[in-house]
This record gives C-alpha cells, structure tokens and sequence, in this order.
C-alpha cells in the first residue's frame, strides 16, 4: 500500500471517529415531546388527585385529563437535537427558552412549583363561582401547619383582625404588620352566613424580618365553605388551571360534564373563569389522542397554534372561559355538534 493511500485512510478513519464523537457532544437545546396526562377526577399515588373534605361529591364517569409537555433539558445531543428535528411529535428550541438566563434549574423548577400552587387557588375560586358561591375577601385554604389550622376554616369571609376592620389583602397585611410572632388576637369573620369570634395566633414569618403568618391562602373571589386540596406532585406551571377547575365543578356539579367521554385539554385559568394560553399545545394535543382521548379543549387564544396540527380523529372544542367549555361539554354530551372550534 502506498504511503499516499495510507495517509488518506488514516485520514478518513480519524474524520469518520470525529463525525461520530461530535453526535454525543451536548448543545444548547432542550428536546420537547408529549408528556403524560392525568385525570382529574382519578387518583394519582393512590390518592384523589382533587380531594373534598366536608361535602359530598358527585359520581363521576368519564375523563377530564391535564396534559403536559416533557422536556429533555440535561442530555440534548447533536444526535437528540437533529432526531428532535427529524421527528413530528418532538420540538427542539433554544435552552434558554425553557431556561431563562441567570436562573438555576432548581430555581425554574421552584418558579414552576408555585405557579402551580397559585393555578391550583385560581381553579378553585373560578370553580365555586361557576357553583354559584358567594363571593367575598376570605379563606380559600388553611396550611396544615399554620398555628390556625383548628381556628380558621376554607370559605370564612375576613370582618375585622386584632380589632380593625379588612376587606381585602392591604388592609389586612396593614393589620397583620404591626403584629409579631405568637401574638394572639381577636378576629371576626362570616361562616356559614354567621358573623363567629375567633382568636388567631400569629405564625412564624416567610422571610427574615418579615411579617408574621396566618397560615391560610386569601382570595377575593368565590369561597368554598369546606376544603379542597389538590395532589399530583411533580407537576408545574400554569396550565392545568382549566382542567383542575372542570374536575372540581363536575365532583360538586349535578350534571356529569363528561357523559363517559375521554376528555382532555389544556389552559390557564383566571378567577374569573377566564381561559387564557398555554405552550406546547401541538405537543400536547398528540399526547391527549395517544392517551385515549376523543376530545380536547384548546384556549381560543392558541387556535393559531392548533390550526393544521390536530392529530386525526381528535375534536378540538375551542373555549374561551369555564363557562364556555361547560357549555360545550353539555352539548356534545347530548349527541349534537354545534360547539366552537378554531
């Protein structure tokens, strides 16, 4: 073999064993694909994934299902970016799309964990005003180690604190400020439609040097007079507001929203009811119809988004808040079509 020959099979050898090396170095992407989904009228870890304590709740028949985006966001590879962009049911974007610059992935995580928790709250208030419960500056949930968890309940609607009237978040951190720890003070507020005296013991502060605690999440919106708790760790963000709002009105409702249908969907919710947008929904329409189900509730806002995307054999209902997609639920439930659709 001639040493010209030679020179040139070493060479292409140590090119192909770069080319093969450069597949596993990491880029800065981040892989997006379906994500699991859950029933919010099911359980999840062998618990209620919406659990209500002090009222009876409905039999429930069908599917009401969160959706979710899984996102590859440690291991993205010139070869998993390039099989992201060659694949339909898979999205590659940029990590500090998903990322923000100067955060922490626990702190994106923690961001993700408490908008959560915030979802979970606005579902809740947008449920029982769907219910037609009272409205008023109150309880929607007691911490279950707040020093108040046997004094205060879910649905008291706040009149006065240590002697001074509230009526709404301010005036009560106003009150709440001039207090320390382990203060122990009087409180009125309306249960049941009845003005009750309590005395409410000052918690712990979140923060050094702040304002002392009652343990409770406030709302102004729609109250519940008993507890709901919410249980699908793992989870976050925003999105799952509508579901967890549908699951809660068809657990207290009358009507079965479902009729035995398979029904998934996605979007933020505000207390208001209003429906608002989410990301991914390309990616979770594929994981609503892999899942079972036959019909899917898109925020009117991300119709541009569904438009051409829709995997067949899956009825994207278009809903613009709560009361919508109830609306469109009872009517596809009793056999007709004519619901939204972007």
């Amino acid at each position: 073999m001639s040493r010209q020959l030679s020179t040139l099979i070493i060479g292409a050898v140590l090119c192909l064993a770069m080319a093969v090396t450069s597949f596993s170095f990491r880029v800065p992407y981040v892989v997006l694909s379906p994500g699991p989904t859950f029933n919010t009228l099911g359980k999840y870890g062998g618990n209620d994934i919406i659990s209500i304590n002090g009222h009876p709740t409905s039999q429930t028949s069908g599917n009401l299902n969160l959706t979710t985006v899984s996102e590859d966001t440690q291991n993205t590879t010139v070869a998993g970016a390039i099989k992201g962009w060659l694949r339909h049911d898979e999205v590659v974007v940029p990590h500090d799309s998903v990322n923000p610059p100067g955060l922490t992935q626990q702190q994106v995580n923690e961001q993700d964990k408490q908008d959560f928790l915030q979802s979970q709250n606005t579902a809740i208030a947008a449920a029982a005003c769907e219910l037609k419960y009272p409205q008023g500056f109150g309880i929607l949930d007691v911490s279950p180690d707040s020093p108040n968890v046997n004094v205060l309940k879910p649905g008291d609607s706040f009149v006065s604190l240590d002697n001074t009237k509230v009526h709404d978040d301010p005036s009560l951190r106003a009150v709440i400020a001039k207090l320390k720890q382990g203060d122990k003070v009087p409180a009125v507020v309306i249960r049941a439609g009845k003005q009750t005296s309590v005395t409410v013991t000052m918690g712990a502060p979140g923060s050094a040097g702040g304002p002392p605690l009652l343990g409770i999440t406030l709302t102004n919106g729609c109250l519940l007079p008993f507890a709901v708790t919410v249980d699908l760790g793992g989870i976050g963000g925003p999105s799952a507001g509508l579901m967890f709002s549908l699951g809660l009105v068809d657990k207290l409702g009358t009507v079965d929203l479902t009729h035995g249908k398979f029904i998934a969907g996605t979007g933020t919710i505000g207390s208001d009811g209003a429906v608002g947008p989410i990301g991914g929904i390309q990616l979770k329409m594929i994981g609503a119809k892999r899942a079972g189900a036959s019909i899917f509730l898109a925020p009117s806002s991300n119709c541009s988004d569904v438009r051409g995307n829709i995997p067949p054999g899956l009825n994207v209902v278009k809903v613009t808040s709560l009361h919508d997609a109830i609306a469109s639920l009872n009517v596809l439930g009793a056999g007709q079509t004519g619901v939204p659709h972007c």
